[in-house]
């Protein structure tokens, strides 16, 4: 890897894929370890339950609904703060 191109990782212009990221860790003296847990306290489990018991479209419904919600939320805050 250049210096360009770590330079260019510092500064936020790039993010690493994984190859770079295991590629620099192993530079360094370290074996990358991907590992995956359940997040405390951020996810309902009946609330989960309940969203894996409806069908495929009525999740996308559901994500379109909450997405649209977030555009009306944000544009809101935008106009009662002066924004656009």
């Amino acid at each position: 890897m250049t210096q360009a191109a770590i330079s260019r990782l510092e500064r936020g212009l790039t993010a690493p894929n994984w190859e770079t990221l295991r590629a620099l860790m192993l530079a360094m003296g370290y074996e990358p370890d991907l590992q995956a847990r359940r997040l405390r306290g951020r996810w309902d489990p009946v609330h989960l339950a309940a969203t894996r018991r409806r069908s495929p479209s009525e999740r996308l419904e559901l994500a379109i609904s909450a997405n649209r919600l977030a555009g009306r939320l944000r544009q809101a805050g935008g106009e009662a703060g002066g924004g656009s």
